[in-house]
C-alpha cells in the first residue's frame, strides 16, 4: 500500500510540475477544469446524490468554469473579479465560520440541494485558487502546495510511528496529535530554510501553521462525509491514495483562502486570458 502511495505521488508530482511550468494560465485552467469536474462527481457520490441531480452539478461546474475562463472575451469582462471575490469569500466565510462547528458536532446538513450547492461552491473555489495563484506566480502555487503536502506527508509518518493520541477518532481514527504536531515541525523547517535561503520575513512561518491547520480541516471535514456517506475513499481513481478529493481535501480551504487573502486587499483580479 505504501509503496502503491509513493509510486502514485511520484507520478502526479512529475506531471503536476511539468504543467504548471509550461502552461500558459488559460491552459492551465482549461486542464484542472477536468479535475474540478471529476471532484464534482465524488461530492455527489459522497452526498448521494441521485443522477439527475448529479449531472445537474457537473452541467453548472462545467458552465461557470467555461463561463469563467472566456469571461474576458465577452461584455460581462468587466465583473469578472466580482464573480472570483464572490467564490473565494464564500468559501473562505465556510471554512472559518461554518467548517469547524460542523466538525465539533460531528454533523453537516442533511438538505441534498444545500449540500450540492456547497460542493460547487467549495470545489470551484479551490479551482479559482488554483488558477488565480498559477496567474500571479507559477512559483507561489507550488510554495502553498507544497507547504501542504508535505505537512500531510509529514503527520503520515508521524502518526505512524509516534501515534497515541487520537486528534478525532470519531471522525478519522487514523489521525493524531502526534501527527499534527510532526506537520507543524517539519513544515517548520522547511519555512525556516525558505527565510534563510530566500530571505523571506520569518513571517512566513506563522503563514505556513496556518495552512497546515487549514489543511487538516480540510481533511477531517472530507472524513467526516465519507464517515456519513459509508464509505472508506472518495473514489477509486487514483492508486494508494482513492479519489480525487482524498488527493485535494487539504488544497480546497487553503488554496481559496490564499488567493482571498491576497485578492481581496491589493489584487485586482487576474485573467485566464493570456
Amino acid at each position: 500500500m505504501l509503496k502503491t502511495r509513493i509510486i502514485t505521488a511520484i507520478v502526479l508530482l512529475i506531471g503536476l510540475l511539468s504543467i504548471v511550468f509550461l502552461a500558459s494560465t488559460k491552459v492551465w485552467a482549461m486542464l484542472t477544469l477536468v479535475v474540478v469536474l471529476l471532484g464534482v462527481a465524488e461530492w455527489s457520490n459522497l452526498i448521494r446524490l441521485k443522477n439527475t441531480s448529479k449531472y445537474l452539478s457537473l452541467v453548472i461546474a462545467l458552465i461557470t468554469g467555461l463561463f469563467v475562463i472566456f469571461m474576458n472575451s465577452t461584455p460581462l469582462a468587466p465583473y469578472q473579479s466580482q464573480v472570483l471575490l464572490a467564490l473565494l469569500g464564500g468559501a473562505s466565510f465556510f471554512w472559518l465560520a461554518i467548517a469547524p462547528l460542523w466538525l465539533i458536532t460531528r454533523k453537516t446538513c442533511v438538505n441534498g440541494l444545500v449540500m450540492g450547492a456547497l460542493g460547487l461552491l467549495l470545489i470551484l473555489s479551490t479551482w479559482v485558487g488554483l488558477v488565480g495563484l498559477h496567474a500571479i506566480s507559477p512559483l507561489l502555487l507550488i510554495g502553498v502546495m507544497a507547504t501542504v503536502s508535505i505537512a500531510d506527508s509529514a503527520a503520515y509518518f508521524a502518526g505512524k510511528r509516534f501515534g497515541r493520541h487520537k486528534l478525532a477518532p470519531e471522525i478519522s481514527p487514523g489521525k493524531t496529535w502526534e501527527g499534527v504536531l510532526g506537520a507543524l515541525v517539519v513544515v517548520t523547517v522547511y519555512g525556516a530554510a525558505l527565510c534563510y535561503y530566500a530571505k523571506y520575513n520569518l513571517w512566513l512561518i506563522v503563514c505556513m501553521w496556518l495552512l497546515v491547520v487549514l489543511s487538516i480541516m480540510g481533511d477531517l471535514f472530507e472524513s467526516l462525509l465519507k464517515r456519513q456517506a459509508g464509505l472508506k475513499d472518495s473514489g477509486q481513481l487514483l492508486p494508494g491514495h482513492g479519489g480525487v478529493l482524498d488527493r485535494i481535501d487539504g488544497f480546497i480551504p487553503t488554496l481559496p483562502i490564499t488567493l482571498f487573502c491576497i485578492y481581496l486587499p491589493l489584487f485586482n483580479g487576474f485573467s485566464v486570458h493570456g
